[in-house]
């Protein structure tokens, strides 16, 4: 059963990109408790399995039902371009307790008996507090789960914005819209945007615009259904989450690290998308110094070019960059 998301004239001039490391941890704690989707994030799962274990994430995931909805207030769409964690979470403690019931009694009356449940009602007798410790729980989630993929997972979500971006100005917003996901249709002569999800779901955007999110985790779905006030947002899967946890340092042509050396031949290599110089640092091993003096010679040398995305400088490789690192330059 569709979502259906309406646009004016005024809308297809206010779409955006965002990134948020909210939204990605709400997600990673839901993929802890759906199986059908960890196959693309083993290496992730392994590797945060001790500290999942030590974390209490039962009262989260009553909120997380199978089909149906999630507080908006709890998990809800980003603040701007690229906020930070801390920004976020900061704007889930300030949810006002009246509207926070009225949510999660919505999403408690999605999972049979959640709302009967002793963790359910504690919630729905005092709202406040409920906030606060769900608010702790993201907290400590973001802390063991995903903070420490951060960089990696971040410089995934750039790169997607930065494909999407492109495709943007190449073909246009219509074209964009239409390549999300095979869940996402456009229909040029009812301006009208249809994601193939488990409910039925209507929205006319009424000139907010929309906010289009790519996610690591949310993967097989494409996610809407936010309702007012919150910002129209579609949350798709992000490009390249498949190779997103393979070490990619090993792929470098032998001939390419005896000319520039092993290690700033495997900066260049790194970068089959965008990324920025804390991210290549995360994924290589290698001092966040020593990568930028690395990405300065290897611009230089025409092989990189750089650009500035919100807070960060971005790098990508040209395509003589392209050419020399590709496997096949032995």
């Amino acid at each position: 059963m569709p979502h259906h998301l309406h646009f004016s004239d005024t809308d297809l001039l206010r779409c955006r990109f965002a990134v948020s490391p909210l939204w990605e941890t709400h997600a990673a704690v839901r993929t802890l408790a759906r199986p059908g989707q960890h196959g693309y994030h083993l290496p992730w799962l392994r590797r945060i399995k001790e500290a999942a274990g030590r974390l209490d994430l039962r009262a989260l995931q009553l909120l997380m039902p199978r089909h149906g909805h999630s507080p908006d207030c709890l998990f809800p769409p980003p603040l701007g371009p690229a906020a930070s964690f801390e920004e976020e979470i900061a704007a889930v403690r300030a949810t006002d307790p009246a509207a926070a019931r009225e949510e999660m009694a919505r999403a408690l009356a999605d999972t049979p008996g959640a709302a009967g449940s002793e963790a359910g009602r504690a919630m729905l007798d005092d709202p406040a507090r409920a906030v606060r410790e769900l608010a702790g729980l993201l907290e400590q989630a973001w802390e063991a789960l995903v903070a420490p993929e951060w960089p990696r997972l971040r410089a995934l979500l750039e790169a997607d914005v930065a494909f999407h971006s492109r495709r943007l100005a190449d073909a246009g917003l219509e074209t964009l819209l239409g390549e999300l996901s095979p869940r996402v249709s456009w229909d040029r002569s009812s301006a009208r945007l249809t994601i193939d999800y488990r409910e039925e779901h209507t929205r006319t955007l009424d000139g907010q615009g929309l906010v289009l999110m790519p996610s690591v985790f949310v993967w097989p779905d494409v996610v809407s259904g936010f309702d007012p006030p919150w910002q129209p947002t579609v949350v798709y899967p992000a490009r390249g989450i498949g190779g997103l946890w393979a070490e990619r340092g090993s792929r470098t042509p032998d001939a390419l690290a005896k000319l520039l050396g092993r290690a700033r031949a495997d900066v260049l290599c790194a970068l089959d998308e965008p990324a920025s110089t804390t991210a290549l640092a995360h994924r290589l091993g290698l001092a966040a110094s020593s990568v930028s003096a690395h990405l300065s010679v290897l611009r230089g040398a025409g092989l990189l070019v750089s650009r500035r995305h919100g807070h960060q400088v971005l790098y990508e490789r040209t395509p003589l960059g392209i050419a020399v690192s590709r496997p096949g330059a032995d």
